[in-house]
């Protein structure tokens, strides 16, 4: 636990304003807000896994993806195994008590050994939990076990998935309770998964092909504008502002001029707000496809007129996401700067913090030596620091100032169980 805590990045701006507030603030209502989250959950029971990564500007901090099908379980820091493992077990036993077997499906590329280390994570960790569990495949080509060799010295062995009946299982009559995806459906939902007699989470209908960024964000908005009136804040401080826009061919460039509106509606909108606070930084925004993830179609634009200027290079970069998907639609989001750094080099870091049904398990933080505090650092050339956000992130120390890692941390858990509560009621209005 020492080391961990000592392993927290700088905070380049000064300990002052709204976030050194925002902090405090939820130090002193410590006891409020968790009481809120036990009823929230009450209500609206969490989903089975999240990630969701953060941002913090100094004078703002907020979620600006949140993921339902969460990779890089290999990133969290081994010491809390065991909070994931019981996480994993209470999640289980709410969605299917009489549970002893589970099927994993992964993402059906095979070459990626950073995401199948995380796979075999993954399956480690429900297996600890008590449960048989097996990785099914989708892969169209795979009619018997795939063992892959992984550089950790680990394996993981693919399997195909079979259907009979209303039942999938695999090969020699393993046939599951529970079918936990890791697969975030970018490519559609798989017909062998339609209408099962058995629990399939998360569901088929939150993949990303019914999903979509602005809905997520317009719950996580409308949970934001309720957490600031319990906890007496300002939304914007844990809220970033967006618009989206109908039909985009960046190709074609068509659809530009409905973007170029709605960029600069958002811009004018954060000047705004950083007039009110006194904020001495260019604004900008985040212009990324409304599906996927991979840090795939993302850019940013301080203006109106580099939107208007793209190259083809710029366009080309902008017009398809994973799996070769069109990107059709986008989402304009407020960006927000992230004044963390990492190392006597200084990178650009930014938490992800990691949540099993409606606990905070672990997280990281994701590291770009190439990237500058405005820029997404989902790209290649980023690594990961593995931190034990686990007991910092429900354990704040009201002793400790508001900014020292501990309480840095618990304001982290705070917010991304907010977009974890957003993404419960996205999945309820899903279906």
């Amino acid at each position: 636990m020492t080391t961990a805590l000592h392993a927290v990045p700088h905070l380049t701006t000064a300990l002052t304003g709204p976030l050194l507030q925002l902090e405090s603030h939820l130090l002193d209502h410590q006891a409020e807000i968790e009481a809120w989250f036990r009823d929230q959950w009450r209500q609206t029971p969490a989903p089975f896994y999240t990630s969701v990564d953060l941002r913090n500007a100094g004078f703002k901090l907020a979620p600006v993806d949140t993921n339902l099908f969460p990779a890089g379980f290999n990133n969290l820091n081994p010491a809390f195994e065991a909070l994931c493992i019981q996480a994993i077990q209470s999640a289980l036993e709410r969605l299917y008590p009489t549970a002893r077997r589970v099927l994993l499906v992964p993402e059906s590329h095979t070459r990626n050994l950073f995401y199948l280390e995380s796979l075999a994570t993954l399956r480690e960790l429900i297996a600890r939990a008590g449960y048989e569990t097996r990785i099914g495949s989708l892969l169209p080509d795979l009619d018997g076990p795939l063992v892959i060799e992984l550089p950790s010295g680990r394996k993981v062995t693919l399997e195909p998935v079979l259907r009979v009946g209303d039942k999938v299982g695999l090969g020699d009559d393993f046939y599951p309770c529970v079918v936990v995806l890791n697969n975030d459906l970018s490519g559609g939902r798989p017909e062998i998964l339609e209408n099962l007699d058995q629990a399939v989470v998360p569901p088929l209908g939150i993949g990303w092909s019914s999903r979509i960024k602005s809905g997520h964000f317009g719950h996580y908005r409308k949970v934001a504008e309720e957490f600031a009136a319990m906890a007496e804040i300002d939304p914007w401080l844990i809220d970033p502002l967006f618009r989206n826009c109908g039909e985009i061919d960046f190709m074609k460039r068509e659809g530009e001029d409905c973007l170029a509106r709605n960029v600069d509606a958002v811009l004018s909108a954060i000047r705004q707000k950083y007039a009110q606070y006194g904020i001495d930084k260019p604004p900008f925004v985040v212009i990324k496809s409304e599906s996927g993830t991979y840090g795939m179609a993302v850019m940013t634009a301080h203006s109106v007129d580099e939107v208007r200027e793209l190259n083809r290079k710029q366009r080309t970069h902008m017009s398809k996401t994973k799996e070769g998907q069109a990107v059709s639609k986008v989402i304009i989001q407020e960006g927000v700067y992230t004044f963390e750094t990492w190392g006597e080099a200084n990178a650009v870091a930014e938490p992800v913090v990691y949540m099993i049904d409606h606990f905070v398990v672990g997280g990281f933080y994701r590291v770009h030596t190439g990237r500058g505090p405005n820029e997404n650092l989902n790209a290649p050339g980023m690594h990961f620091e593995p931190l034990a956000f686990a007991e910092p992130c429900n354990m704040p120390d009201c002793a400790e100032f508001p900014d020292a890692g501990v309480n840095r941390f618990y304001a982290y858990g705070v917010i991304a169980r907010l977009a974890l509560l957003a993404a419960a009621r996205e999945i309820r209005a899903l279906g």
